[in-house]
């Protein structure tokens, strides 16, 4: 069963930046919040060598690992061709500021 469950305010991630959750079931989760205030969650753990995601580079709706330059889709997971791979994303909203995670 998948419930919803309070991570932060919206305002306690930066801008352009992300938070690590650790979930008992899932390992460490980053939680990504855009310029535009969108919020998005991935497993943080680069498909490609395991670097972490939470401590890429936000740009857009994309993430790049700070190993090698991957980037990850956050919508999807999905490594932005021509590399191959995927990063588990993770449902996530804002409601009366607050950030919510579904694990």
């Amino acid at each position: 069963m998948t419930r919803w469950t309070r991570i932060c305010a919206l305002t306690d991630i930066p801008s352009l930046g992300s938070r690590v959750v650790e979930s008992t079931g899932e390992g460490r989760i980053a939680v990504f919040r855009s310029s535009a205030d969108q919020v998005f969650a991935l497993h943080d753990r680069c498909p490609h060598k395991a670097g972490p995601l939470s401590q890429g580079i936000v740009h857009g709706t994309t993430v790049t690992c700070p190993l090698h330059g991957w980037k990850i889709r956050f919508e999807d997971g999905q490594v932005v061709a021509p590399d191959v791979g995927c990063a588990k994303p993770y449902p996530v909203k804002v409601e009366g500021g607050d950030v919510f995670l579904q694990i």
